[in-house]
Parts: structure tokens; sequence; C-alpha cells
């Protein structure tokens, strides 16, 4: 479904039209997914809720994906606009849409993890966590164990 469109740009939640090839390519030169495989990306693509932001031609310019239980919980993942069409305000259109969609509009927390998009995130209602003491992190796949 059309969620907004904005200077003749769309943003769509219809996984059929993703264009993977376009996703992928661009998330494998990103900081944040450089080293992960093509086969690793496109799994995360497909079992989170993405959406695309559209050109007017219909071309993939942009996507974001949402890791959530659609109620408590939501992680905002792998938001970009591709180069070609920066500058028109097209990323703060996205991520609202994919807050406000009717999937997700409830949630009660988002998180999110940036190192250079903080003036699109800001006004938007996210802020840097006060406290990180409370918050874990478990990184790679770990060998699991047996309490005896």
């Amino acid at each position: 479904m059309i969620l907004a469109t904005h200077a003749g740009y769309e943003v769509d939640d219809d996984p059929e039209r993703l264009d993977l090839d376009v996703i992928i390519g661009f998330l494998l030169t990103t900081y944040w997914s450089k080293h992960r495989s093509r086969e690793t990306v496109e799994r995360a693509v497909r079992r989170s809720f993405g959406v695309g932001l559209y050109a007017p031609d219909g071309a993939q310019a942009g996507f974001a994906r949402v890791v959530s239980d659609a109620t408590t919980f939501a992680w905002l993942a792998d938001v970009f606009v591709l180069p070609e069409h920066r500058g028109k305000g097209l990323a703060r259109v996205l991520v609202t849409a994919v807050l406000e969609h009717p999937e997700q509009a409830g949630v009660e927390r988002w998180m999110l993890a940036t190192l250079d998009a903080h003036g699109v995130y800001a006004p938007l209602g996210f802020e840097p966590i006060e406290s990180l003491d409370k918050f874990m992190i478990r990184s790679g796949p770990t060998a699991s164990s047996v309490i005896s």
C-alpha cells in the first residue's frame, strides 16, 4: 500500500515491489553492513518488515526495515536513500511513513543505531539513550552450552 508521497516519490510497503538487487547492493557498501555476506543481508531483508522508497519513474530510491513485535518494541534498521535522490527530505518522509504505518503505529519503544543521521531522527522524536547501563548486547554466533 502506498504510505506517503513526496515530490513524485512514493513510499510503499508492498514486498513484491522491493528491488533486492538495489537494496542489497547498497547495503553491502554501508559502514553498518559491509562486513555481511549478500546472503545474510538478503535473509535479514526478507525476514523483516520492509518499506521501499520509489522515484517518480518507479525505480527503488531508498529503503527501511523494521524488526518488531508491532506492540512493545521495534528496531529501525537499514534506512537509506540512494545518493542521487538525497537532499529532498526523503529520508524523513520514509521514516515517518514507517513510524506511522498501521501495523507499527502503536509500538511503545523504537530503537535504532546511527553514526551520522541524528538530524533525520531527532525531529521525529528519537533521542540518545541516557544510560546504557541497563542495555546489553550479544554479538556473533556463540556455541550453546548445557547447564548441568
